[in-house]
């Protein structure tokens, strides 16, 4: 009886808290459905077209493409390898007071957004898709460092700790007990962060780090929306291949 009362609180609780949610924004929400408002977006939606299609901006639409599908795969590498380096520590791998130090080191870097890691790597490195790549790699540390660490907790420890005992060193007892476990979590935690760097890197162009995001911001500034729609196109190409490349070796992983 206890536990169904408990149980009940929490959910009134809950709806209690999403309906102030609700109440506590601001905005005309009958104007969102209304006709004037239906029309004004359908009119920028068609601006779009003609797509802009010359060979001369094609061809710079697609090296920001390349560019950044770049800038998502090596800022995820760089954050695969970091992660690991820090999952160690986090999955109380070496001691409490390290777990405690890395975990914290974890929740900033993950806490803070990529918007903000740009900007700050554009001030100190400038423009371009450098600073782009390391804001994604930061902040991607922080979220795969995590999951790394969980990961590691979650798996068995029973191998490692019968190599570690038969006199096996700390590094090949975890490459041999611990990482074949693992492994294909790791490699699934990895490809749906790729494909949320794709969508990130596209954005962090907004503060100046490249890619297609930065071509976007250009041609939007200046109300060039028949360039626009050929980069928002871009980007939905870009971003359906990487989701069906990304699901495809998923499942070649989990197997």
């Amino acid at each position: 009886m206890d536990r169904l009362r408990t149980r009940l609180t929490i959910t009134c609780g809950f709806l209690l808290f999403v309906l102030a949610c609700f109440f506590s924004l601001s905005g005309d929400w009958s104007g969102l459905f209304s006709r004037e408002s239906a029309s004004r977006m359908l009119e920028l939606v068609t601006s779009f077209f003609p797509l802009e299609l010359s060979a001369t901006f094609l061809r710079k639409a697609a090296y920001a493409t390349l560019e950044t599908l770049a800038i998502s795969w090596i800022g995820t590498l760089l954050a695969v390898i970091a992660g690991l380096f820090f999952a160690l520590p986090a999955a109380h791998m070496w001691g409490a007071f390290l777990q405690g130090m890395a975990r914290i080191v974890l929740n900033v870097l993950r806490a803070v957004p990529e918007l903000v890691w740009a900007a700050l790597f554009v001030i100190a490195a400038g423009l371009g898709p450098f600073p782009g790549t390391l804001a994604l790699a930061v902040h991607t540390t922080g979220v795969l460092g995590r999951l790394f660490a969980e990961a590691l907790e979650n798996a068995p420890r029973e191998p490692y700790l019968a190599l570690r005992r038969h006199g096996v060193g700390p590094i090949a007892a975890f490459s041999y007990g611990l990482l074949p476990h693992i492994t294909p979590q790791l490699a699934s935690y990895t490809l749906y962060r790729w494909e949320n760097n794709i969508r990130a890197a596209a954005v962090l162009g907004v503060a100046g780090a490249g890619g297609l995001g930065q071509m976007l911001y250009y041609h939007m500034g200046l109300f060039h929306f028949h360039e626009t729609g050929t980069i928002l196109l871009a980007m939905l190409l870009l971003v359906g291949l990487v989701d069906t490349c990304s699901n495809w070796l998923r499942m070649r992983a989990i197997r």
